[in-house]
């Protein structure tokens, strides 16, 4: 009853927060959102990457075909892992779309009841195999990809974070850029006091195990909890775990009253960041929580850098006869 009180918990937290931010528009949000029509480019939904039936992307092709090269911007849909579908994210990808990128969203096996047996690592599994057939549908489309960037919120930003710290160098083609907002990057229990993790008791061992086992795909057990050996066994779920000095740009957003992923987990994920002289942006909404609906102001300046960085890391190559 413990850890379905903890699941339950999590995904409706994750979904409130969602909710709040589609209600809650400011007026420059308005600057990030564009309706897909022919003069911005086309788009083609429900591509497949895969034999199951969530392995679906829709992919945005920006008006301009006169260029050699496009980068890519993939950004993955929030959710709670449980739900969610890359159609929620129309606006930014046809905003990214206007920019000049082949913008794409992505679908992966959701965790309910009918897929009970999906978790964040098959979920990034998921992604990591879509990556390929991307760049090889643009290609067939005449737009031949040469860089990318991967983003997210929520559920999508840890899956994107996972992509661009864990599997960047096995990408088909380079990482250059990581954006996001609230997606837990590691699971130390000390930093999930959220749910009560962080407490010396053998309630509090059991209720980590359990969500962390269903999260993982992996076995851990209280044991594991109490001698730390469970780190190891969270490790491909762990971005925060795979940052190193080679780690790309990164600019993330959390909200400080967090109930749904750990605010202590961001200021972890900020230390890594300056050990190992990663360039990143790291935001904190000082009034919100999960859906960063308090502080439009330090959203907007989030959204501000997101545009800078990718015109300092994934500029839009002059267009040239082919």
């Amino acid at each position: 009853m413990f850890i379905f009180i903890c699941i339950m918990t999590f995904v409706v937290c994750f979904l409130l927060g969602i909710g709040s931010k589609v209600v809650l528009k400011p007026s420059w949000a308005k600057n990030y959102e564009v309706k897909m029509t022919p003069e911005v480019g086309t788009l083609y939904t429900d591509l497949s990457y895969g034999e199951k039936e969530s392995n679906r992307f829709d992919m945005y092709l920006p008006h301009d075909q006169t260029k050699k090269h496009y980068g890519l911007v993939v950004y993955l849909h929030a959710g709670g892992f449980t739900s969610g579908d890359k159609s929620g994210d129309k606006d930014i990808l046809s905003w990214l779309c206007s920019k000049g990128y082949v913008a794409v969203g992505i679908n992966y096996t959701l965790f309910n009841e009918d897929n009970p047996d999906a978790n964040v690592y098959t979920q990034s599994l998921e992604i990591k195999d879509a990556i390929p057939h991307i760049i090889e549908q643009a290609k067939q489309y005449g737009y031949s990809i040469d860089k990318m960037a991967i983003a997210g919120g929520s559920a999508g930003h840890t899956l994107a974070m996972i992509y661009a710290y864990r599997d960047a160098k096995t990408s088909p083609i380079p990482v250059q850029l990581l954006f996001g907002a609230v997606g837990p990057s590691s699971f130390y229990v000390e930093d999930w006091d959220n749910y009560g993790f962080n407490q010396n008791t053998d309630k509090a061992r059991q209720g980590a195990a359990e969500l962390f086992s269903v999260m993982s795909g992996t076995q851990i057990t209280s044991e594991m909890i109490q001698d730390q050996t469970y780190l190891e066994k969270v490790k491909h779920i762990s971005a925060l775990m795979w940052i190193n000095d080679e780690t790309v740009p990164s600019i993330v957003a959390y909200g400080k009253y967090d109930k749904v992923q750990p605010f202590k987990g961001s200021q972890r994920l900020l230390k890594a960041y300056q050990k190992h002289h990663v360039d990143y942006q790291y935001f904190v909404a000082e009034h919100s929580g999960h859906g960063l609906q308090n502080d439009n102001k330090i959203y907007h300046q989030y959204m501000q850098t997101v545009e800078a960085y990718l015109e300092k890391y994934m500029p839009v190559k002059e267009s040239t006869n082919k």
